[in-house]
Parts: C-alpha cells; structure tokens; sequence
C-alpha cells in the first residue's frame, strides 16, 4: 500500500479566562517559563432544549521573554485569545510514575478585556499588550506600549 503525504498541521487558538495566575520559573540555563491555566465554556442547548454550559480546561505555557514580559500582567480572570500549538511531554513523578501531558504552547497571546486599575491609575487598553514570537522562538516585538 502506497504511503499517504499528508501535510501537517498543528494551530490552536482560544478564548477564555484564566483560570490561575501565571508562575513563572526559570530554567537551569536561565530560560522564563510561565504556566497558566485556561478556561474555555461552550455553551449549548441539551435534547431538552434547556442552556447547558461546558467547559474544557487547558494548560498554556509561555517560554523565554514572552514569559517575562507577560507574567506580571496574566493573572487569574482575565479574558485572553491563545494562539500556538499543541505540544506534549512527559514527567516522572516523585513517586516513580509516569504521566503524559497534552499542552498548549503560545506562539502568541492578546489581552480580550481590560486589567482592572492600579493605584496609579494605569490600565491596559483591550487588545493591548500582543506578544508575537516567531518560529525561531526569538522575540518578535521590541516594545509593548503600557
């Protein structure tokens, strides 16, 4: 049997909240890298017809100066659009086991809502800041205007 060439392709984007703040750590070569949790709702109507909610929860991780930048301003129950791609893992725990981990890994992230004021006075404008990082993983935007 002749073997299909079948292109591949591997996007996600999504909106939702953020289900946590981002925590950030660096590696032992000095790499940032932020974890966050998404909650993305559909909402559907049942065989009844009644309004049904649903709601799927994913982990999102941020790496090298997008991590950085963006940590202090991901904080939980902020509404953010997630653009990357799937990429998985796997751990031993301390306990010896195994464990698989499906993940989203951001290429890029827009702010959907505003962050609420500080003390100052200073917030961030709907859609502001967007961090790009391109295929190299090198950084793809020189400045963020806060």
């Amino acid at each position: 049997m002749a073997e299909l060439n079948v292109p591949a392709l591997n996007k996600v984007m999504l909106a939702g909240r953020l289900t946590r703040d981002a925590e950030t750590r660096f590696t032992a070569g000095g790499v940032a890298v932020a974890n966050l949790g998404l909650a993305v709702n559909r909402r559907f109507k049942d065989q009844s017809g009644e309004w049904k909610d649903d709601t799927c929860f994913v982990n999102i991780v941020l790496w090298d100066k997008q991590a950085e930048r963006l940590s202090s301003w991901l904080k939980k129950g902020r509404a953010v659009l997630v653009e990357g791609r799937l990429q998985s893992r796997s751990y031993d725990t301390k306990e010896g086991e195994k464990k698989n981990v499906l993940e989203v890994r951001a290429d890029r992230i827009d702010f959907l809502d505003r962050q609420p004021r500080s003390a100052e006075g200073a917030g961030v404008p709907a859609g502001a800041p967007r961090e790009d990082l391109d295929a190299s993983g090198s950084d793809g935007v020189d400045d963020i205007p806060f």
